[in-house]
């Protein structure tokens, strides 16, 4: 199987373009188990960011034909509070697309597509839905809409009229396609589409999105896109590695003598400090022989220029 562009770099440079919209389509499709097909592209935070710099957090924003808004955010590193931060972007949607002076129930339909490459929450699947529900505390009865709401809202569940989320966790799956949505999530973990797979959009993406076809200019970006990404992770391995040393290091017992112990931990620190150096030198070197410009160097590593010349 080729490897493929990634579907982060797709969703920030490649999937925005109209003529590429069947390709989203048939990953909303497949995941919301209707026919989705894509009205015009929105303006979302990243929309407006142009900048490489922006990695570890990309978001597309779409309405469809029924004019519900979907909004697609592709997360690659850990964020704790990446829930609450699902929640602002559904709520700031639901503000900003209420014109003023309208009735509430010209309230649009907010669809939270997100993506994660890290394990968020506790849980083994790979898959989840979270919608809204009313559950009568004394009946255990669910709240329903009347006759009259589901003909003025033209909608059926209650659920319908609030936001609703998914969460793809991707490094969940096991790598074994059982359905067409499957197939999706496959690309997603591993940039290949197989030659059996039939999931909507799957075909399409095969094609366009093959990395040979970037132009030089096109795929060193994406390298360094790439490589960025592989940088944050190592950063974040680093600090948390780091993080579980020092904490050792406090929790040592007492009673050791006071000499001793700042001596053994000025020591650590000067080993910690030589493997930075280390590591930042081994990011440099891949750095330039993949061609990346002094100045992008100098941002990943903190070294001089006068020492990555040296390299």
């Amino acid at each position: 199987m080729r490897k493929l562009i990634s579907f982060d770099w797709a969703v920030k440079k490649i999937l925005r373009s109209k003529a590429n919209f069947g390709i989203l389509e048939g990953f909303l499709s497949e995941l919301l188990k209707e026919d989705i097909k894509i009205k015009q592209l929105l303006e979302s935070e990243s929309n407006k960011d142009t900048s490489i710099a922006k990695f570890n957090r990309v978001d597309l924003l779409v309405e469809n034909t029924k004019g519900e808004l979907i909004i697609i955010e592709v997360q690659n590193q850990r964020q704790m509070d990446f829930m609450q931060r699902m929640l602002y972007s559904t709520s700031k949607l639901v503000v900003d697309h209420i014109i003023e002076g309208k009735p509430f129930d010209e309230i649009k339909k907010i669809i939270s597509v997100n993506i994660v490459y890290f394990d968020l929450g506790q849980g083994d699947d790979y898959l989840y839905k979270g919608k809204t529900e009313f559950i009568g505390l004394n009946k255990n009865d669910s709240l329903k809409l009347s006759d009259k709401q589901k003909i003025l809202f033209k909608k059926e569940e209650i659920s319908s009229i609030f936001p609703e989320y998914y969460i793809i966790k991707v490094n969940n799956f096991d790598d074994v396609a059982k359905n067409t949505l499957d197939e999706w999530v496959f690309f997603l973990k591993n940039e290949e589409i197989k030659d059996n797979f039939s999931a909507k959009g799957l075909s399409e993406a095969k094609r366009k999105l093959d990395i040979l076809k970037l132009s030089k200019e096109e795929r060193e970006i994406y390298d360094a896109y790439q490589f960025e990404l592989h940088y944050q992770a190592s950063m974040f391995l680093s600090t948390y590695t780091l993080g579980n040393i020092e904490g050792n290091i406090k929790g040592r017992k007492e009673g050791h003598e006071e000499g001793r112990k700042e001596g053994r931990e000025e020591g650590k620190v000067e080993g910690i400090e030589l493997g930075e150096l280390k590591k930042a030198m081994e990011i440099a070197i891949k750095a330039k022989q993949n061609n990346l410009p002094v100045e992008t160097i100098i941002a990943l590593t903190g070294l001089s220029k006068e020492d990555i010349q040296k390299l």
